[in-house]
């Protein structure tokens, strides 16, 4: 959100996987989960969707939302949607930006979910607007969806021709490649979310 809409940030590590984490969020309580962001006057907000709302009430300037009211309000319904559901897709596939899997078989409960997202994009995408993004520009509906979109990819899950479009704009913007870069300096052992499949390369180089 920051970085996609130029807005100033100093970003903080959390130890998540490292067990640091209650003490690292520490001077930011209540916070519990990451991510979480101060304000300069130091308002804590936890929470994506909460962050999101925050950083488009404070920079009205700033276009986060699609400009068209019906479209504003769809994309809104979208990202709630995402912010709350497709339980069976992010249970069955963990995020991961270090590979994709190359034997990866979806339960009916995921593919019940990417039928279901690829319905919400298509209806947004037929609102006709301008551009390669959800709503024509880049919004807070791509924003939430990013997440998605390297799900979608590096599980190998099957999508249309235009979601699969949408996918691939995420992963070829040069500020997603760089937070997955960014993402890829940091190793554990044992890794997060491992699982007993055949790893392949990254869909984009």
């Amino acid at each position: 959100m920051f970085v996609k809409f130029g807005l100033p940030v100093n970003t903080h590590m959390a130890g998540l996987y490292s067990g640091t984490m209650a003490k690292d969020l520490k001077p930011l309580a209540p916070a519990k989960l990451v991510p979480v962001m101060k304000t300069p006057d130091n308002v804590v907000v936890g929470d994506t969707l909460a962050m999101a709302e925050t950083l488009a009430e404070r920079h009205p300037d700033i276009a986060m939302w699609p400009a068209d009211p019906a479209h504003r309000a769809f994309a809104r319904w979208m990202v709630s949607e995402m912010h709350s559901g497709y339980a069976a897709l992010r249970g069955d596939c963990p995020m991961n930006l270090a590979h994709s899997w190359a034997d990866f078989t979806p339960s009916d409960a995921v593919l019940a979910d990417v039928a279901r997202i690829e319905d919400m994009w298509a209806r947004a995408r037929a609102m006709k607007p301008a551009g390669p993004w959800l709503f024509g520009d880049y919004s807070l509906a791509d924003v939430f969806f990013a997440p998605v979109a390297a799900r979608l990819a590096g599980y190998g899950l099957p999508l249309s021709e235009a979601a699969r479009d949408y996918v691939m704009t995420h992963l070829r913007d040069p500020h997603f490649v760089e937070w997955r870069a960014e993402g890829a300096k940091v190793t554990y052992d044992p890794v997060p979310y491992d699982l007993p499949l055949t790893k392949a390369d990254w869909p984009v180089s």
